[in-house]
């Protein structure tokens, strides 16, 4: 099999980006993003989904951490893209469902070059540490639609901001995880159409 890696540079005005992946890794990160916060998801969703992921991210980060959570899911789901490549014999379809202490999240995926992102999650506070919670949907928005994947983000119930959203990080790579898979039952693309 080819390795499944990829790699993307983002230079704006407001954020300077690096980006690895090897789809096939064995969860090893090495994530600088200038938010705490998305570094501490990211180091997660890198082991949970056994990925190999670097990312070395500058932002405006004086201004808020917007720009730079949003253009990290921009790379992450570009270089998601492109490491697939034409997508024969995997898997495509992914369900993960993981607890955090009062927390059940499930996250369900489907490799369909077809971006669309569902989120049925309400965050009980507006900030973790510094973090801006909403910005979480802001970052899974642009991760599904750089990657052309269907993400439904589902929590089922949980009180506490910080374990909702890092369930739905582990259950994201979980799901990927196995979407990603290859199946050797699978024959060409796992698509009636021919194509993904």
């Amino acid at each position: 099999m080819a390795e499944r890696t990829s790699a993307v540079e983002r230079n704006t005005g407001e954020t300077q980006i690096r980006l690895e992946m090897n789809i096939d890794g064995e969860g090893q990160s090495n994530i600088s993003t200038g938010v705490p916060f998305m570094t501490h998801m990211l180091d997660l969703f890198t082991k949970h989904g056994h990925f190999d992921v670097t990312i070395d991210a500058k932002g405006d980060t004086e201004v808020d951490d917007h720009h730079t959570t949003e253009d990290i899911g921009i790379c992450l789901g570009q270089v998601f893209k492109e490491a697939l490549g034409d997508k024969k014999g995997i898997r495509r379809y992914g369900n993960a469902f993981v607890p955090m202490d009062e927390t059940l999240a499930q996250v369900v995926v489907d490799l369909s070059n077809r971006p669309h992102l569902e989120y049925c999650a309400e965050l009980p506070s507006q900030k973790v540490g510094t973090f801006d919670t909403e910005l979480v949907h802001e970052f899974l928005w642009k991760f599904a639609l750089e990657a052309r994947m269907n993400l439904h983000v589902i929590v089922h119930y949980g009180h506490n901001t910080h374990h909702i959203i890092e369930a739905v990080f582990k259950a994201m790579a979980r799901a990927l995880d196995e979407a990603t898979q290859i199946d050797e039952r699978v024959k060409g693309v796992p698509s009636s159409k021919g194509m993904l």
